[in-house]
């Protein structure tokens, strides 16, 4: 038996039921599927829905005719090929001249020999499924055809994108222009050509540094020149066409040549050449060059904007350190005139004035330029420690003494609360002496008059504490992040500066670091206070016995040290 699917679809067209009937027992055996039309527009829309291996098609019929029948069958596209045999009981040579004129290719003649039919309807049947089968073959062949090619390109795809990415790993590894440039060209090898040159272009238009990549997979040869006439003659070229015109250069097949450019200013020139033939450069290798071109002008460009930052901060570093050293220049004198001037007698009122007034003014500038160079020497690494055993409570006695001008002037209350045990630390007693006298400083600055500081210094398990909080002005949640960032303010308002440059909380930050420690900050807000806490390493040795300090240790007493 045949399968449905397979079976191929007889029409028959004839008004005549019993006819009809003839052929159907006639055709039977054939196993095939029999459509039955009673007049030609029947047909016509039969052949509509379906595909016909032949069509019996009767020549007297009300209506269309069978010669007409055919003529519109041959108009339509899809049915202008199918084979129609007309069967007729009248066949004159005229008539079937007209029939094959109309697309017969025979006539059978009534009364029918059903051997007959059937050897003619199944030769055509067969030519039919035939035909069938070698476009599905032909239509599998394509479409394998089609889904190799496409395997093909989704591979080529992914080899594609994979060297993208291995490339833009490569070039984000340095930020050196020399280093970025000798990435870009080896990693072109071997898979974009079998030589790459990366040619850096200075301010004057000509030539910086020259990095040229040659080889295979399993030997890359990396070189710096200094010149281009040292380049391969086809690169050389390619890279001159390419500067001159300003525009990738894809000629002859195996070069390309692409400017590599970044905000209308050309920073290099990627070029790249293939020696064998069947290597040339089609539009996907174009695309991906294009690409790595992208990327090399990217990394090419922060490297370039790195050195700059670098050369700038520099420059930065070298002006503070000339600005510090030339403001202390006139300091000297001008203190040594303000002793003079305590030492004479009787003199009057306003002098003994302006003197005071210059004494704290050579102060507070002794102390900013004393700033500017800890920065300076800081930010160049030429600050050395000077660390030796300490206890963190003579560091807090020390600073608590040195803000005292400030709390008393601002009518601030200080509260002091140190351990009776002594917390050992290792490191340099003027470093972090600075380090609290800053931090109680920004405390004093930011806090209104007669405001509250808070000093208090303990222990947390081998780490020695030191909080110092206020009841001032607070800290955004949006500045949290930059507070000790250099020049940083909490407040930019000209009154709330004191004179400050924004250094003070950076140098802290800085010098406890260099101990092995860290400095944190909280705040609840504006208008609520602030907390910075500094936690240092303690020595091993740490003494966890009684020690004294100087002076009375209650809190009550510590209190006094501040004006109430």
């Amino acid at each position: 038996m045949t399968d449905d699917a397979e079976k191929a679809n007889i029409l028959i067209v004839d008004d005549l039921p019993e006819k009809v009937l003839v052929y159907r027992t006639i055709l039977e055996e054939l196993g095939q599927n029999l459509v039955v039309a009673r007049s030609g527009e029947d047909a016509l829309r039969e052949i509509l829905r379906g595909e016909f291996a032949v069509i019996l098609l009767d020549v007297q019929m009300p209506g269309l005719n069978g010669f007409e029948t055919a003529a519109m069958i041959r108009r339509r596209r899809r049915s202008a090929h199918t084979p129609i045999i007309f069967i007729t009981a009248f066949a004159d040579e005229v008539r079937q001249a007209e029939g094959y004129a109309q697309g017969a290719v025979d006539y059978i003649l009534a009364p029918i020999v059903p051997e007959i039919l059937r050897a003619k309807v199944r030769v055509f049947v067969d030519l039919f499924r035939m035909s069938q089968q070698v476009r599905r073959q032909a239509e599998e062949r394509v479409a394998l055809a089609e889904e190799r090619a496409r395997r093909e390109s989704v591979e080529e795809a992914n080899r594609r994108l994979t060297f993208l990415a291995g490339a833009a790993g490569a070039l984000g590894q340095s930020l050196d222009v020399f280093e970025t440039a000798r990435d870009a060209a080896r990693v072109a090898v071997p898979y974009l050509a079998d030589a790459a040159a990366v040619v850096l272009i200075d301010s004057h238009e000509g030539p910086a540094g020259i990095a040229l990549a040659e080889g295979d997979a399993a030997n890359i040869r990396l070189r710096q020149l200094t010149s281009s006439d040292d380049l391969p003659p086809t690169l050389r070229q390619g890279i001159e066409r390419a500067l001159a015109e300003r525009m990738p250069i894809a000629e002859p097949a195996n070069l390309l040549a692409i400017p590599l450019r970044m905000r209308d200013r050309v920073l290099a020139v990627l070029a790249l050449t293939r020696e064998h033939p069947v290597r040339e450069f089609g539009p996907v290798d174009r695309a991906t060059a294009e690409a790595l071109a992208s990327r090399a002008a990217v990394a090419l460009e922060n490297a370039r904007l790195y050195r700059e930052v670098r050369k700038a901060d520099q420059q930065k570093n070298d002006f503070l350190s000339m600005l510090a050293h030339e403001l202390r220049n006139p300091l000297a004198p001008i203190r040594n005139a303000v002793e003079v001037m305590k030492m004479g007698n009787g003199l009057p009122e306003p002098c003994v004035w302006a003197g005071g007034v210059i004494d704290r003014q050579v102060r507070h500038l002794t102390r900013l330029v004393d700033d500017l160079l800890d920065v300076s020497r800081i930010t160049r690494g030429k600050i050395e420690l000077r660390t030796e055993p300490l206890d963190l409570r003579d560091i807090a006695n020390q600073a608590v003494e040195a803000i005292r001008p400030v709390v008393e002037a601002k009518q601030h209350r200080l509260h002091v609360s140190l351990p009776t045990h002594s917390l050992r630390v290792h490191g340099d007693s003027v470093r972090l002496a600075q380090v609290l006298t800053n931090l109680l400083v920004n405390a004093a600055k930011y806090t209104d008059d007669s405001g509250e500081i808070w000093l208090t210094v303990s222990r947390d398990d081998s780490v020695a504490v030191v909080s110092i909080r206020d009841s001032g002005i607070g800290i955004p949640a949006d500045k949290m992040q930059s507070i000790f960032e250099l020049f940083a303010q909490v407040d930019d308002a000209i009154d709330r500066s004191q004179g400050g440059l924004g250094i003070g909380l950076t140098l802290a930050k800085r010098l406890v670091e260099m101990h092995g420690g860290t400095v944190s900050v909280a705040s609840a807000g504006p208008g609520l206070g602030s907390e910075f806490v500094v936690r240092l390493p303690m020595r091993d040795e740490a003494e966890t016995r009684p020690v004294p300090i100087n002076g009375s240790t209650s809190h009550a007493n510590i209190r006094s040290v501040a004006r109430r």
